[in-house]
This record gives structure tokens, sequence and C-alpha cells, in this order.
């Protein structure tokens, strides 16, 4: 072995630890590509059951419609804006019969989530609710692949990758919400492929820099006043371009998705961090700074800017879309460069003044949605699913739609598989320690997934929110779950004795939080069941 294979070997290990073998490596595509197939089936079955809009499928399926119409929101006839009769009206497919009107609506979330349920519909068929939930439940689906893959960065283990895919694939809100034709799987999907994304980068430019680094080492030139900067340059980093891509059509979907932004920026910011530190640069601060985090700033921010403006094109490509000519009923004073409504942005065309205009607007009326509702939680109970969401219910006597008792159910429930979230509760502390005391990289990059969509909901607590917003990080309470698990199960170099112990332990787990799936797939797919069987599923008084 050469010198300069000897030292960039040496670099690698320290930056990404032993070398993965072939054979493990594709375990770690297969083993999560054969969970994906297993979880998109059970999503795929039977999606258009039932056939009626669940909870705010009212909107964004009616919304998502109208986009492929129109290219925005339609106001549906003052005849059916009870909702309930247009709701029925487009169950049945007859939408052309006074669900749209001919007045543009105001809506508070961008336009992407409804461009992909209406893509969805388009391909089914307004009529079959396949069409409603396919885009959502593909999603959902991908999305256990990419929980997989995450694992495989984060753990470099196949096996635990395959388990992190498992617990995704028979995770409960996941599950319900992939078939649920609302936007919160879609925040998740874009923000989980951006940390996948930013795993992959973080992998690629660490061997980069040991290749670098090794090279100069060899060649004498890695010297205290060549390293001033902290070490060579790394590159265009074209997976952090697919994160601010993905970032943006996250915050296309909903703008809860530009926390994303900020959390995973100053992830990996951290990331270059450490590694320049670890390969021996002296100024390895400046040198992030430089090298990393203002090149960071000067793509990433920008493509998902830009990606964001590109998810309106319907808005600017309409005449009648809300808001498309406030500008035009609103001139800007030229001389003082202040509009209408005393913003600065008088210098700015008209469509992207009254697209500033309509942003305000949204920003308001999303801020003031505090009306009570009975399903509506706090924050702080999320973690341990106190409060999930009723989705639908029915309740058929005896001789309706197959019930055979006196009573029965037809629910749909998004609770959370117990298992997963009341481990994961415990798993944020163990975080937390390892994060502190340890300074495992791991820890932190999954406490950000969990943050960026969880603390900003701590600043609205007057807002009506809703336990399944905590989809949005679910991914992350995973990884943490499978945090705990590659503890249990001990290191690769661990006796035959401890690593049999931890397989039992993690084989148990696994099984159990499969089971508790499969306990609540009645109340997650509206079968009809006894009243009496819903019951023994509302293990907690505020399920019910």
């Amino acid at each position: 072995m050469s010198s300069l294979t000897a030292e960039r070997e040496a670099l690698r290990r320290r930056l990404l630890g032993r070398p993965r073998t072939a054979q493990e490596k594709l375990w770690a595509w297969l083993g999560p590509a054969i969970v994906t197939v297993i979880g998109g089936v059970l999503r795929f079955w039977e999606l258009g059951r039932p056939h009626q809009l669940v909870f705010d499928e009212t909107y964004y399926v009616k919304q998502g419609w109208s986009m492929m119409q129109y290219g925005y929101e339609m106001k549906p006839t003052q005849a059916v804006q009870d909702g309930k009769a247009a709701d029925s009206l487009f169950t049945m497919g007859n939408w052309q019969q006074g669900v749209y009107g001919t007045e543009a609506d105001f809506i508070v979330h961008p336009p992407l989530g409804k461009w992909l349920i209406g893509a969805g519909e388009w391909i089914f068929g307004i009529d079959n609710s396949i069409g409603w939930r396919f885009a959502v439940a593909l999603m959902g689906t991908l999305a256990i692949y990419l929980t997989g893959r995450a694992a495989w960065h984060l753990f470099r283990s196949p096996l635990l990758a395959t388990i992190a895919s498992l617990l995704m694939a028979f995770e409960g809100q996941e599950f319900v919400m992939s078939r649920t034709g609302i936007l919160d799987i879609i925040v998740m999907f874009w923000a989980l492929a951006a940390f996948v994304a930013l795993l992959a980068d973080r992998e690629r430019t660490r061997g980069i820099l040991a290749d670098k680094v090794a090279r100069m080492k060899i060649e004498g030139t890695w010297t205290e006043d060549k390293a001033a900067w902290s070490g060579p340059f790394l590159g265009l980093r074209p997976w952090r371009w697919v994160a601010g891509l993905c970032i943006g059509l996250d915050l296309a979907t909903k703008w809860s998705g530009g926390f994303f932004l900020v959390f995973f920026g100053l992830m990996t910011v951290w990331w270059d961090l450490g590694a320049r530190r670890a390969v021996g640069s002296r100024h390895w601060i400046s040198g992030t700074i430089f090298k990393d985090a203002l090149p960071a700033m000067v793509f990433m921010i920008p493509v998902a800017l830009a990606t964001y403006l590109a998810t309106w094109w319907g808005w600017f490509a309409s005449k009648d879309a809300w808001g498309r000519n406030w500008a035009a009923n609103n001139p800007a004073d030229k001389d003082s460069g202040l509009s209408a409504d005393s913003s600065l942005f008088g210098w700015m065309p008209d469509s992207m003044r009254s697209l500033w205009h309509y942003h305000q607007e949204m920003y308001t009326s999303a801020a003031s949605i505090v009306s009570p509702h009975n399903w509506e939680s706090n924050p702080w109970s999320w973690m341990i699913q106190s409060r999930p969401t009723l989705f639908f219910a029915e309740w058929p006597n005896r001789g309706a739609e197959g019930c055979e008792v006196a009573k029965c159910a037809k629910v749909i429930n998004p609770i959370g598989t117990p298992l997963i979230w009341w481990l994961g509760t415990i798993a944020l502390v163990v975080l937390i320690f390892h994060w502190v005391l340890k300074r495992d990289w791991r820890a932190p990059a999954i406490l950000a997934g969990i943050a960026a969509a969880w603390l900003p909901w701590f600043s609205y607590q007057e807002r009506t929110i809703f336990t399944f917003y905590s989809v949005a990080f679910a991914p992350y309470v995973v990884l943490a779950v499978v945090f705990v698990l590659g503890l249990l199960l001990g290191a690769p170099d661990a006796s035959a004795q401890r690593r049999k112990r931890g397989m039992i332990a993690v084989g148990a787990i696994v099984v159990a939080c499969v089971a508790m799936f499969v306990f609540f797939w009645p109340i997650y797919t509206a079968q009809v069941i006894p009243h009496s069987h819903w019951q023994a599923r509302m293990w907690l008084p505020s399920w019910s």
C-alpha cells in the first residue's frame, strides 16, 4: 500500500468510520426496498376506502381539482357554501354542478401540495377516490425507503437501515396520513428528502476532504501556512442543491417547511466544522465559514426560493386568481418607493408586488385561526400521542354496512403506533445525553429533524393545531428509536452472547411495534367493527 493510499484510508476512517463491504452496501439498498414494497401494498390496498371526503380532504381534494381546471383555487357557489353539499356533488363526480363558482378563493397555503393532489385526480378521474389520495400514498410509500437510507447514512448498518424502514412502514400515523388527501405527508416527504440529500453530501464531501488533505500531506503542502484557510475547497456540492430544491418544494407545500431550511442549514455547517477540525486544520472555523457556510447560503437559499416561486406559475399565468390584480388596483408611489400598503416593495413588478401582498394576507389569516376544535391538541402532547385527531367516524347499527351486532364503529383515527412514539419520547433523552456528553454527531442530526417540525409550533399556543402535524417529524422519531435499538444491539465487535441478547431485545421490540399496528389496523382503515372492539382500542380517555 502506497503512503498516499494509507494516509487517505486513515483520514477516511477518522471522518467516516470503517469502510463498508459491498455486501453491506447491497443490503442497505435491498432491505429498505423490500420493506418499501410491503409498505406500499399496505398503503395502496383499498386506498379509495371510504369513498367520502375525510376531514380536511374537503378543502385540499377540491382545491387540487380546481388547480387542474383553472390553475388556481376557486370558491364554491353560494348554493353549496355549507360544504356538505359540495362534498356530495364532488364525491359523485358532479363537480360542474356548483362545486366551483366564478370567483377565486383566498387560500392560506402555497400551491404545490394541491398541484400534486390534483395530478392524481387528473390521472384516475375526479369520481375515483384513489385519485384523491394517490399522490400522498406514493410519497408516504417513498418515505419508507428514504427513512432506511437516512438510517444507513447515520448508522452504517444494513440491519438498522432495514429496521428503520420497517418501523416507518408500520407507523400508524404516517400510514393514515399516507391514505388521506391532505398536505402534511407532502411536507414530511420533501423535508426527509432534503435530510437524506444532506447526509449524502456529508459522506461525499468528507471523502473528498480526506483525499485532498492526504495528497497535500504526502506532497508536503499541508503546512501551517498552506492550511491557513483550513484546508481545501470541497467543490460545488450538488447534494446541497438537491436539498435546497427539496426544501423549496417543502416550503411551497406549507410554510412550516421553511423551518427545515434553518435547522438543516445549521446542521450541515456544523458537520463541516467537525470535518475540518478532525483533519487537523488550524483555522477550521474561518475555513468553514468562507469555504462551506457562505457557499451553502449562496446556493441553497436561492435554489429554495426560486423553486418556491416556480410553483406559483398557475397564479402568475392567470388573470383572475385571488389577489392577482392587487398591485394594478393599488399603484405604487414611484417617487417615494412606497406602495399603497406602505411596504417597501414599490420597485417590484406588479405581479411580484401582488404576490407579496397575498403572502402578507396569508400570514395574517393563518395566524388568526384560533377557533376551538374538539380535536385540537397542544404540541406538548404530540410525542406521547395523547390527543390524536379523529378524521372520520360513522356508527352503523345491526344490518347496516355489514354490522352484525347492535352497534358498530367505522372510524379513521391516525393514532401513531404507541410503542414507536412512547419509545421515541424516551429516546429524546438518550439523544441529548449522547450529544452533550459523548459528542455523537448522529444525535443532534436526528434532533434537528424533530426540532424543525415540532418546536416552532410552541410559539403558536393560541392557534388551532392538531396532533397529526407531528407526522412531519415522524421519520426522525423512528430514527431516534433506531438509535436506541442500535445501542441495545451492541457494537459489531461485542461478544457473541452480548449480540445475541441484543438481537432478542431488538427483535421483540420490532415485533411488538408491528403487532400494535395490526391491532389498530381496523381504525386506521375504516373497517366496520363492533363498538366494543373500537372501545378496546381507545387506550387513553383522550383518544375517544
